[in-house]
């Protein structure tokens, strides 16, 4: 299967919400870019954490989607992120998707999360479960 799944073109309505913007899609790898604006401030002038964070959901799950076989789907089992350095408002994070396993029943995916100026601010592991048509 060299391809990718076709459905992991479609995003979404919360990656419209969010802003997100994809810009590559394949098996091996997701990226994304998401202006940091005003609406996804902490308070202190910098990208809130849920906002990271669900910047990284949405690639894992858009990821795992990109390696699912016709009929399956995935949903989110678990996440950890770190935060190492804050993304401040009018800036762009940039995010990478890429696997730690691919296999039948589970996928786990690292996504970083770096700044305008290439700083690391986040990497984020998740496992996404892969689910079977109901019968």
């Amino acid at each position: 299967m060299s391809e990718f799944n076709e459905a992991a073109n479609t995003q979404p309505a919360f990656a419209d919400f969010l802003g997100l913007k994809v810009t590559h899609i394949s098996r091996e790898r997701v990226t994304a870019e998401l202006a940091v604006r005003e609406e996804l401030n902490n308070r202190h002038g910098i990208m809130h954490g849920g906002a990271i964070m669900s910047l990284a959901d949405n690639l894992g799950g858009t990821a795992t989607t990109a390696n699912l076989k016709p009929g399956q789907t995935t949903a989110t089992i678990e996440s950890k992120t770190n935060f190492f350095a804050g993304i401040p408002v009018g800036d762009v994070a940039y995010a990478e998707c890429t696997p730690l396993h691919r296999g039948r029943s589970t996928m786990v995916w690292q996504t970083r999360v770096t700044r305008g100026d290439g700083k690391l601010c986040a990497l984020v592991t998740q496992t996404q479960a892969v689910l079977e048509p109901r019968k």
